[in-house]
């Protein structure tokens, strides 16, 4: 095989039946809905829901093979109405001869809500058998409308072993994977590669790929440098994750505007969700700024929502002045401190009673019992009232300075 001109090697290494396909018994193992409906070619319209190299689009690819249906695939980055139009148009004729048209959206929740709007007629009277495939959450990306005609199937980020065994496969298959080039390879480096891949079988087999482009003999140090070739050395999900996470909280709450930007560009420039930093971000405005400036927070909540209008790369620099704020802001951990103390006699005293005379009182029964009563009405007092609105237990306590 050419190497230079044949399709990359996880493209190559798809799985095309379900007995290949790894990682999903939960969905489409022996006896499972979704396996007895595509092995009858019956499958319903759905959205498939995962991280990235889970599977979603080699389980639509499978489906292509193992059903009798024309099966049409777009993706939603490059695609629009105008191709939806083509497809509609092609699922008509198909209909007419009694052929059913299944269309897979790849990264669907780039779709808009007109985009999504113009499929769900055709999802409806059945003209289209939708399959969409999302990283997000299909609640928020995906209208309700067309949601609730679509069956939900959420697929798990492939384990460690997964990853193993989709390596072994590509270095042993002699006609589509690498069993030719005989690469000396041991199993430290394929554990460290199927650790390093973070679930995601295309990040593997790219970077096994690179690596047996530069030698037979692939080693630690070669791995470490193709996943540096191929995308930054950033375990999401691993110990390197918190560790630049750690440092850009660190560096916000020490003032370092200049190293908190380094840290956000570490996360960003490897693939970090730009909407899990701006989840952080809120977080911190509260927890380390709080009272101090309650403008943090309208500023870290704003970023948020930028970030979701326009995802990256152009909300980065969104995100940079989102932090090099809170790095200027100044800083109090007040809030944070009063809540936890307030949260430790939660634990300790257990549910404490309301005292009756600020107690809720809708009901005659409830005024009999005293409910409410002797409660001073704060505006009639000039909002100077002397009254108690602790349990007994925490009379006078007092969790922040006035």
């Amino acid at each position: 095989m050419d190497r230079k001109n044949s399709p990359p090697l996880a493209d190559r290494m798809r799985p095309k039946t379900l007995e290949d396909f790894l990682g999903q018994e939960k969905i489409v193992g022996t006896g499972k809905l979704l396996r007895q409906a595509i092995e009858n070619d019956n499958v319903p319209p759905m959205i498939f829901w995962g991280p990235p190299g889970s599977g979603k689009t080699t389980l639509a690819y499978i489906i292509s093979q193992q059903t009798n249906s024309d099966f049409v695939q777009m993706s939603a980055v490059n695609s629009g109405v105008t191709d939806l139009r083509q497809v509609i148009l092609r699922a008509e004729q198909n209909k007419k001869i009694g052929q059913r048209t299944i269309l897979f959206i790849d990264e669907i929740h780039r779709w808009n809500k007109a985009q999504q709007d113009a499929l769900l007629p055709q999802v409806e009277k059945g003209i289209i058998i939708l399959i969409g495939a999302t990283t997000e959450n299909p609640s928020f990306e995906v209208r309700g409308a067309l949601l609730s005609r679509c069956r939900v199937f959420v697929l798990d980020r492939l384990g460690e072993e997964h990853i193993k065994n989709i390596i072994e496969r590509a270095l042993s298959d002699k006609e589509n994977g690498l069993g030719k080039l005989k690469l000396k390879i041991n199993d430290k480096v394929k554990e460290l590669i199927s650790q390093l891949s973070n679930g995601d079988a295309r990040v593997a087999l790219n970077v096994l790929e690179y690596a047996s482009s530069v030698s037979k003999d692939i080693s630690l140090d070669l791995i470490k440098e193709a996943f540096q070739k191929s995308h930054l050395l950033y375990d999401k999900d691993g110990e390197e994750h918190y560790n630049i996470i750690s440092a850009l909280h660190k560096a916000m709450r020490g003032s370092d505007a200049n190293a908190a930007l380094y840290w956000l560009a570490r996360m960003l420039e490897a693939g970090e969700d730009p909407l899990y930093v701006a989840r952080r971000l809120v977080r911190f405005a509260s927890e380390d700024i709080g009272l101090a400036n309650s403008r943090a927070l309208e500023q870290a909540v704003a970023a948020y929502q930028a970030c979701s209008f326009i995802g990256m790369p152009e909300c980065n620099v969104i995100l940079a002045q989102a932090v090099v704020y809170m790095a200027k802001c100044k800083k109090s951990n007040d809030l944070y401190m009063a809540y936890g103390q307030a949260a430790s006699d939660v634990k300790k005293y257990g549910n404490l009673p309301v005292p009756l005379h600020i107690r809720n009182a809708p009901t005659k029964l409830m005024k009999e019992l005293d409910y409410g009563k002797g409660y001073k009405y704060s505006p009639d007092y000039d909002y100077e009232e002397e009254q108690e609105y602790l349990p007994g237990e925490l009379k006078g306590r007092k969790y922040l300075e006035n």
